[in-house]
């Protein structure tokens, strides 16, 4: 039985519709219902009752640049704390995969093209250090696992996701989210200007949320691998010139306003592929300009009114 955590979350969505349109039974969990992974003891339980033989890990802790900086200690906390506690279920009760993913935070700073090689060769960059450490540890908790029991995990390096479901709050959005959600409000009431954090410049790669539930569920079936494994493309974009196509998307008529006050964080991220993409015999498939019209139109068709 494949076990889903995480399942109410952004990700864990599009893998539970992923697993319904290949008509594969599961069990969904969420910390907010069935089972909280920071919990040892309910979620040691939890595996000795349900079983499951295969985990698609979709829960984290998460938020944006903001986010990170406001809540540091938590993200830290919760995160590892759920790392630890589902490595042990599954090594206890001999569950076969488990599929975690990773965020490409987890590269260092000073990185352009992130390539598996490389995935020690400096410091994580201040703005995302600490969730990006409590991933890179996730990966290092499934390596000593693999050592010493033999346990089976595939460990998947995501780029940020974005498309409809998203998180579109000032705090918990990464920037794509963010600016759909502002430049939105900004035509809704007639703002003149949006505010665009940083200088623009920094150059981001996106993954489409169903490619990378896409990613999940084949990572069920590929051969073992110990070592992490990135899945993109190779490109990225400008946060101005995404804001500037949410812009057009969304017929914003106003001005797009830099604030470099506000923290850029690393300078360029995209994800070297080629590893995934011979691994999976794929690779992410969704067009960027068409999934970040989804996204926009997912969020006006919520009807949320900003006043």
């Amino acid at each position: 039985m494949i076990l889903v955590t995480g399942s109410t979350g952004f990700l864990g969505k599009r893998v539970c519709q992923r697993l319904d349109n290949l008509k594969l039974e599961y069990l969904a969990t969420s910390g907010r219902t069935e089972l909280d992974l920071r919990d040892r003891q309910a979620t040691l339980a939890y595996f000795e009752t349900n079983r499951p033989t295969q985990v698609l890990n979709c829960a984290a802790f998460v938020g944006g640049i903001q986010f990170g900086y406001k809540h540091p200690a938590e993200l830290f906390h919760n995160n590892l704390q759920m790392t630890l506690n589902l490595l042990e279920a599954a090594q206890v009760n001999n569950v076969k995969r488990v599929v975690n993913p990773i965020s490409n935070c987890a590269y260092p700073g000073k990185a352009t093209l992130f390539k598996e090689d490389e995935f020690w060769d400096g410091p994580l960059h201040e703005s995302v250090m600490v969730y990006g450490f409590a991933r890179k540890a996730s990966w290092v908790g499934s390596w000593a696992y693999a050592k010493q029991y033999g346990l089976d995990v595939i460990n998947l390096i995501l780029s940020n996701m974005y498309g409809p479901e998203d998180h579109f709050e000032e705090e918990r959005s990464h920037a794509l989210g963010a600016l759909i959600m502002k430049i939105v409000r900004a035509k809704q009431t007639g703002q003149p200007q949006v505010v665009v954090w940083g200088s623009g410049t920094p150059v981001r790669e996106w993954l489409h949320v169903d490619d990378g539930a896409e990613a999940m569920v084949r990572a069920l079936s590929v051969a073992p691998c110990v070592d992490p494994i990135n899945i993109g493309v190779g490109k990225g974009i400008s946060i101005l010139e995404m804001a500037i196509l949410i812009k057009d998307l969304v017929g914003y008529e106003g001005e797009l306003a830099l604030d470099p006050s506000k923290p850029d964080g690393a300078p360029y991220k995209t994800v070297d592929g080629s590893r995934g993409a011979q691994h999976f015999d794929w690779s992410p498939q969704r067009d960027f300009k068409q999934g970040v019209a989804e996204a926009v139109q997912w969020y006006i068709n919520q009807g949320v009114k900003h006043d």
